[in-house]
């Protein structure tokens, strides 16, 4: 019996997890934010806001606004909108409603006010056990996606075999998939590597140079596996893989995509929003005005407050991301925060 998936989200992110499912012939039961933009998914087979340029196999989609819906109807149940909207758009739901169902978070960020990850939201409020949770993750940019660029996406969870058998429903010639059984260290990792690269942005913005870029991301990396390291994260250290029978296998440590490749790619890319959104705040922008200018969340915003709150008890050393908190939330000038940055940098 095939598999059904259920994708919560109609931004640009929710759209290429849909494209690569439909494209590998799966259906997908998408609940979208309005019956305008289902009607126009329906009748001109691409979203209308995101990722336009994108064509959907639209008889391989049941489009609705019925979250609830689309989870009676999957056993794959995808969610796929800003961290910060989560709650908003799940509070309502039955609490058994994921009952027997496996979900696969394509969130990156920490939900805001609770300031803990979407799988301790779900246990809170769903009872929704971490064996049935799994992550998806880059470094991966929907843009490139959607336009078939070979792109890798990794799949977290403590069930390796499940994990596995998830990612191969999205293998693709353009996508390969890795598995990862770090499901906390991952979507830490993507928190993160969101507040760095919007200090790549204000850095941009602030017309620092390639040079002072490699430096401020290399620090930025060390101070994430500083984290992650305290946090409790394993194989951290690079270079250096448990011995496996398969010569050509290796675990995943810090050096993988989905912790440094990630963190790369979101701070160097121009279809980075958390870069955009920085480099709008280091020419000046205000917060308010920066977000209404990018029209899409920037998750590295909130994550960099709810970093700042959890690590007043984890108390590893970021200074970086301190700094940055302070530009977003303090009212810090950009051009003093990073000639603070200056000086913690090696």
């Amino acid at each position: 019996m095939a598999i059904k998936f259920g994708v919560a989200g109609s931004g640009s992110w929710a759209t290429a997890l849909v494209k690569i499912l439909t494209d590998n012939g799966h259906r997908v039961n998408w609940c979208v934010r309005s019956d305008t933009t289902a009607g126009f998914i329906k009748q001109r087979h691409h979203n209308p806001k995101h990722l336009t340029s994108a064509v959907l196999n639209t008889k391989l989609l049941h489009l609705t606004t019925d979250l609830e819906n689309i989870a009676e109807r999957s056993d794959i149940i995808i969610l796929a909108m800003p961290s910060a909207y989560v709650a908003e758009s799940l509070h309502e739901l039955p609490t058994t409603v994921f009952k027997n169902k496996k979900i696969l978070s394509a969130i990156k960020g920490i939900l805001p006010g609770e300031n803990i990850l979407l799988n301790e939201y779900l246990e809170r409020h769903f009872d929704v056990s971490l064996k049935d949770y799994f992550a998806v993750l880059g470094p991966c940019h929907a843009e490139e996606v959607a336009a078939e660029k070979l792109s890798y996406l990794t799949f977290s969870g403590v069930d390796e075999a499940l994990a596995i058998k998830i990612s191969g429903y999205f293998r693709s010639p353009f996508i390969n998939t890795v598995v990862n059984t770090d499901i906390l260290g991952v979507q830490y990792a993507a928190v993160l590597k969101n507040i760095y690269a919007l200090g790549a942005g204000i850095a941009h913005g602030l017309d620092y140079g390639d040079n002072f870029q490699s430096v401020y991301i290399a620090n930025s990396a060390d101070e994430m596996a500083g984290f992650l390291r305290k946090f409790g994260a394993e194989h951290i250290v690079v270079g250096e893989h448990a011995d496996l029978d398969d010569p050509e296998k290796k675990y995943a440590n810090y050096s993988a995509s989905v912790y440094l490749g990630d963190l790369l790619v979101t701070c160097y890319s121009l279809h980075s929003r958390n870069r955009t959104f920085g480099n709008m705040i280091g020419k000046g922008y205000s917060v308010q005005a920066a977000q209404l200018e990018l029209r899409m969340v920037a998750e590295g915003y909130n994550a960099a407050r709810c970093i700042y709150d959890t690590n007043k008890s984890l108390k590893a050393e970021m200074p970086i991301a301190a700094t940055i908190y302070s530009i977003l939330w303090e009212g810090m000038p950009p051009a003093k925060g990073f000639e603070k940055i200056e000086g913690f940098l090696i």
